[in-house]
C-alpha cells in the first residue's frame, strides 16, 4: 500500500508540474515583442552606419507580424540578417522575459574600388559589399584592375598606411596598371611606382626615409614618378613640363646625341687597313737590295722612305684616338 501511495503521489506532482509548465509557456509564447523589449547592438570598436537600428527593427515586425513571442522563428530571422551584405555576422537569442537580443557586427571598409565602371567596397576579409545609397564610410580608393586574389594583401597595405601618420597624410590613392602598383600622392604631381604587392612594409619603409630626407627639400612638381618596385634602389622620373628641369634634360639629351657619334668614330677602326697597304710598297725594296748591287745608294733611298711612314703612322694613330 504505502508503495502504491508513493506511486500515486508521484503521478499527480507529475501532472501538476506538467499543467503549470505548459500554462508558463502558453503564457510566454502569447507574450508580445514590444520595441521595448528588442535590443539591437551594432559593433562599437568602429563606426559605420549601412545599417541602423530602424532597418533591424523593421526586419523583425516584417518577419514576424504578429508580434507574438510564440510566432517568432529565431533561426530564420538570423540568417535573413546574416544574408545582408553590409553585416558580417549576426546572433539572435531570446531571454525568459520575453526580450529579444540582436548582436549585429557590420563589414568595414578597407578600401573602396573602382573596377570595370563597378564601385564597390572590400573588408580586410577581402570580401566585396555594394556602396550604401544613405552613408559613405572614408577609405582609400583604387582603381584598375584589381584581382579578387589580391584584395587581402591590398587590404594589408591600406591597413599598414592607415596606421601610419606620414603615409596616412602623404597617400590618397592607389591605382594598377597593368600589373604595377602605384600610390597616388597628395603632395605633387608625382606618383610612386611600388610594383607588385610583395615586401610592402620595406618599400614604404624606404619611400619614407627617402621622402623625409630629400624629397622634402624639393619642389613637389620636380618629378613625375618614384620608383621603388627594384631592389634595394630608388629610382626618381623627372617632369618634362617642370621649367628648372630644361637644363638637366636638355642636358641629357646632348650626352644621348654623342652617343651614336661615338659609336661611328670607333667603327672606322680598319684604318690600320691602310698600313698594310703602304707594306707592300717597302717589301719590293727589299729584293731588290738582293738582286742589284748598286741598290746600297737605293737602300739609304728607300731607308728615307720607310721613314717617312714611319713618321706618319702616330698621325694615323692620333686620328684614331
Amino acid at each position: 500500500m504505502k508503495n502504491k501511495y508513493r506511486i500515486l503521489k508521484i503521478a499527480v506532482t507529475v501532472i501538476i508540474l506538467g499543467l503549470l509548465l505548459s500554462f508558463s509557456l502558453k503564457r510566454f509564447s502569447g507574450q508580445k515583442i514590444t520595441d521595448n523589449k528588442i535590443s539591437v547592438k551594432m559593433n562599437a570598436k568602429t563606426s559605420v552606419y549601412f545599417i541602423d537600428e530602424k532597418d533591424i527593427r523593421e526586419i523583425v515586425k516584417k518577419d514576424n507580424p504578429s508580434g507574438k513571442v510564440g510566432d517568432l522563428n529565431i533561426p530564420v530571422l538570423e540568417k535573413k540578417i546574416n544574408s545582408l551584405p553590409a553585416v558580417d555576422s549576426a546572433n539572435v537569442y531570446l531571454n525568459l522575459n520575453g526580450k529579444l537580443y540582436l548582436d549585429i557586427k557590420q563589414r568595414v571598409p578597407v578600401f573602396r574600388l573602382n573596377k570595370d565602371g563597378r564601385d564597390f567596397y572590400v573588408d580586410e576579409k577581402g570580401t566585396e559589399f555594394p556602396i550604401s545609397k544613405t552613408y559613405s564610410h572614408p577609405c582609400m580608393l583604387v582603381t584598375g584592375n584589381v584581382k579578387p586574389d589580391e584584395y587581402e594583401k591590398l587590404a594589408e597595405l591600406v591597413e599598414k598606411i592607415d596606421k601610419d601618420d606620414f603615409s596616412k597624410k602623404f597617400f590618397i590613392g592607389i591605382s594598377k596598371s597593368k600589373d604595377d602598383y602605384n600610390l597616388l600622392t597628395s603632395d605633387g604631381n608625382y606618383k610612386v611606382e611600388i610594383g607588385d604587392l610583395d615586401n610592402i612594409e620595406f618599400k614604404v619603409k624606404g619611400l619614407k626615409t627617402f621622402v623625409e630626407k630629400y624629397l622634402v627639400f624639393q619642389d613637389p612638381q620636380k618629378y613625375s614618378m618614384v620608383s621603388v618596385k627594384y631592389q634595394n634602389q630608388i629610382v626618381t622620373t623627372l617632369n618634362p613640363y617642370f621649367k628648372e628641369n630644361d637644363s638637366i634634360l636638355k642636358a641629357g639629351n646632348k650626352e644621348l646625341a654623342k652617343a651614336p657619334v661615338l659609336a661611328a668614330v670607333k667603327k672606322p677602326e680598319v684604318l690600320p687597313k691602310a698600313a698594310e697597304t703602304k707594306k707592300p710598297k717597302a717589301s719590293p725594296a727589299k729584293p731588290k737590295e738582293k738582286t742589284k748591287p748598286k741598290a746600297v745608294v737605293k737602300s739609304k733611298e728607300t731607308k728615307k722612305t720607310e721613314k717617312k711612314p714611319a713618321t706618319t703612322k702616330p698621325k694615323a694613330k692620333v686620328k684614331i684616338e
